[in-house]
């Protein structure tokens, strides 16, 4: 046992673990984020308000039962680094959490009660197999298993590769992204409420091509959540 530790320390000393947020070390009953972030990142509380920015950001461009945001996202912030890691650094974990995180936020709101279905926006598949997972989906996963709802990665189709969002305008987002995804599987979407759930809504061109393909396909109800907003 005592052999155990010790390698266990010599292993943390080598191969430290840090919190994904600030980057400083956990403690050993910390995962993914460190008791400090938890309770300092910028939580938007959308859950509270109907008439949100996530929300407003799509009025009239998508018709949204709810929409919902973890965290508010600026640039240089702790919110950057842990989608950052989400994306980019394979840490599958840290999206389980972000979703259990975002699951907690929806069971105290009504406006999400009643989803049938949990569908995270998918990855094409050239860029999925390049990265390994597709990050949504670990969000999806994490909401998922609070929420006891099943995830389905078969009905959305992202059928094109597009080029990175990062830089574009508003308009040439929504040009970006028109044409890109596709349904599948049309029956198991028929009168469903479905919560769409992505890592950031930046302008909502991805999240509005999704949603305009689901409804042509007779969803009844579209609610979406994220782990960020960026203002």
């Amino acid at each position: 046992m005592l052999f155990k530790c010790l390698l266990g320390d010599l292993f943390g000393l080598l191969f430290p673990d840090l919190c994904c947020g600030c980057g400083n070390y956990l403690y050993q009953a910390e995962r993914q984020l460190c008791t400090v972030c938890l309770h300092q990142l910028p939580y938007t509380d959308h859950h509270l308000h109907a008439a949100n920015k996530a929300a407003r950001q799509l009025w009239g461009r998508l018709p949204c039962n709810a929409v919902l945001s973890l965290l508010y996202f600026k640039k240089g912030s702790r919110t950057q680094s842990i989608i950052h890691h989400l994306k980019y650094k394979g840490r599958k974990d840290l999206g389980v959490k972000l979703g259990n995180m975002i699951a907690q936020k929806l069971l105290m709101s009504a406006a999400y009660e009643g989803i049938d279905l949990i569908i995270p926006v998918p990855l094409h598949l050239s860029r999925e197999r390049r990265r390994g997972y597709n990050q949504s989906l670990c969000i999806a996963e994490g909401i998922a298993a609070v929420l006891k709802v099943p995830v389905n990665t078969n009905s959305l189709i992202r059928k094109k590769i597009t080029a990175s969002q990062t830089k574009k305008s508003r308009y040439n987002r929504f040009e970006n992204m028109q044409q890109v995804f596709s349904v599948a599987d049309k029956q198991i979407l028929n009168d469903k409420h479905i919560l769409l759930v992505d890592d950031v809504i930046t302008t909502g061109a991805t999240l509005e091509a999704c949603g305009m393909v689901l409804f042509e396909n007779n969803i009844s109800k579209l609610s979406i959540a994220t782990v960020a907003f960026a203002e």
